[in-house]
């Protein structure tokens, strides 16, 4: 008979099992023969066939059990999201289940893995199974919240559902990896057509309104592809105050009034038939502080999803969009949006990521409150994309390397708890045209290593003091031609050749 753990347990062999005319090897009786062994050999054939069997039809017992006789002819409904709801389709299925008049088990499926089927298959007598049982619920830990919050979520599961208004089966799938199962997957059956879709309705909805991403910031990144089972993952939301934003007034005011300005007046901006849907380009040579005003930015917009992409991610443009679209207020950050100016999508062949990435801006309704957040060190690959669709950016901005005034600033911001005993400021200041943001930090933290060094015996607690020496010898080495390399990742050589362009900063904004 069968025991607990799924194996079968073979009484020993004795006369009884051997029958009346043949005695028990070890019992005195003749040797077996021929015959005899392929009698038994018929005999465990048949006892695995009939376990076997009584296993892969476990499932649709179960479910006639709970529907009726009948459950095979009962009409099925679904429902199928992507591979990033997981956890999303998950909690509105908890929701749904949790209603009041609404009862539940929840029964594992085993052997799913790389199978494809359904629940009408599972409904069928006769044993539609290959290899399928019930047995433990499997799950994923996936991420559900910033600060590491997770959620148990099925993997392969049905739950049997009872209401007053008659019982229902719901067969509940998650993606797996490295399977063509690439989405997630809801079927319902159990009374009528009308039913069973309205099930699938409500639980379509419920993943909308318990929606985990909704006033966070999530990350679709190319770090979280391959070993992770969430193509995504969660990051806290930056605060960056007002005063560490070292930009022309007028440049941060323009970007402030397309970002912030217009989430603020949304509805008195639709009520006027206004469109709220904007896309902001933010351009400059590297270091000059595009992600540091991205940061600024989402910390002002507490409450608002927020959808990144980078690395491989770039690919889920349409993915993103839809996120966004989902949960507006919303916001689409893509950086160094030049990456996929002439990068084409796999299998497409025909246009750059950059165009799909202008034609969902486009096809987005333009009373959705969603913002577009773009930047790039290379606007002139841009243009020519952007010409050819014009409309999708509202606003660019050009982010200048900071003047004397803002280098000044910037020491000061990068200052910290350091000790800058500094005679002569301005000669620092005046040696620094052209450089970036980026530069000044490195700098500022150069001289506070060789201070550190000239006073290896102070407290680990004291502040460094730096001094106008610390703050030269840095700065030679590097404006060292040596060090041009290190420059040049710094953004000093490509800023300083924009300066001497005369091109005017202060025209940051289109």
């Amino acid at each position: 008979m069968p025991s607990h753990s799924g194996w079968t347990a073979y009484a020993p062999l004795t006369r009884a099992t051997l029958g009346p005319d043949r005695e028990a090897v070890g019992d005195g009786g003749d040797r077996p023969e021929l015959a005899d062994v392929g009698r038994l050999a018929r005999r465990l054939v048949r006892q695995v066939v009939h376990v076997a069997r009584a296993e892969e039809t476990s499932i649709h017992r179960l479910l006639a059990g709970h529907l009726g006789g009948q459950a095979a002819a009962l009409p099925v409904a679904s429902g199928s999201w992507e591979r990033y709801d997981h956890v999303n389709v998950q909690a509105g299925l908890d929701a749904w289940l949790a209603e009041p008049g609404r009862s539940h088990e929840i029964a594992g499926i085993t052997g799913f893995r790389h199978q494809t089927f359904g629940l009408a298959d599972l409904t069928q007598s006769g044993g539609w199974s290959h290899g399928l049982g019930l047995g433990s619920v499997t799950t994923d830990t996936l991420p559900s919240g910033p600060g590491g919050a997770t959620r148990s979520c099925v993997q392969c599961a049905v739950y049997l559902i009872t209401e007053d208004s008659g019982p229902l089966a719901l067969f509940f799938r998650g993606p797996e990896e490295h399977s063509m199962v690439e989405s997630v997957t809801v079927e319902v059956t159990g009374g009528d057509r009308d039913r069973v879709q309205r099930v699938i309705d409500d639980i379509r909805r419920l993943t909308v309104e318990h929606n985990v991403f909704r006033g966070h910031v999530i990350e679709f990144g190319s770090e979280v592809f391959g070993h992770r089972r969430a193509p995504f993952h969660f990051v806290d939301r930056p605060h960056i105050d007002r005063e560490h934003v070292i930009l022309p007034p007028e440049v941060l005011g323009g970007i402030e009034r397309q970002v912030i300005g217009v989430a603020r007046h949304a509805g008195r901006l639709l009520a006027s038939g206004q469109h709220l849907k904007r896309g902001v380009l933010l351009h400059g040579a590297p270091g000059t502080g595009k992600t540091h005003m991205i940061r600024y930015l989402l910390g002002q917009l507490s409450g608002v999803t927020v959808v990144l992409l980078s690395g491989r991610a770039l690919g889920m443009i349409a993915q993103a969009c839809s996120v966004a679209r989902t949960l507006q207020p919303s916001v689409v950050v893509v950086e160094d949006v030049d990456l996929i100016a002439e990068q084409r999508e796999y299998g497409e062949g025909e246009h750059p990521l950059l165009f799909q990435l202008l034609n969902e801006m486009d096809g987005l309704g333009e009373d959705l409150d969603i913002t577009f957040l773009l930047t790039t060190n290379r606007a002139d690959l841009l243009e020519p994309a952007l010409a050819q669709r014009p409309g999708r950016v509202d606003h660019a901005a050009l982010l200048p390397v900071p003047d004397a005034g803002a280098r000044l600033r910037l020491l000061q911001l990068y200052q910290g708890t350091l000790v800058l005993d500094l005679a002569d400021p301005d000669a620092v200041i005046g040696r620094t045209e052209g450089v970036t943001a980026s530069f000044m930090k490195e700098l500022l933290r150069r001289a506070a290593l060789r201070a550190a060094d000239e006073s290896e015996d102070e407290e680990a607690s004291t502040p460094i003091r730096v001094t106008d020496a610390h703050m030269t010898a840095a700065l030679d080495q590097l404006l060292d031609t040596r060090n041009e390399l290190t420059r040049i990742l710094l953004g000093g050589q490509a800023t300083a050749q924009r300066a001497g362009d005369g091109g005017d900063p202060q025209a940051a904004s289109a």
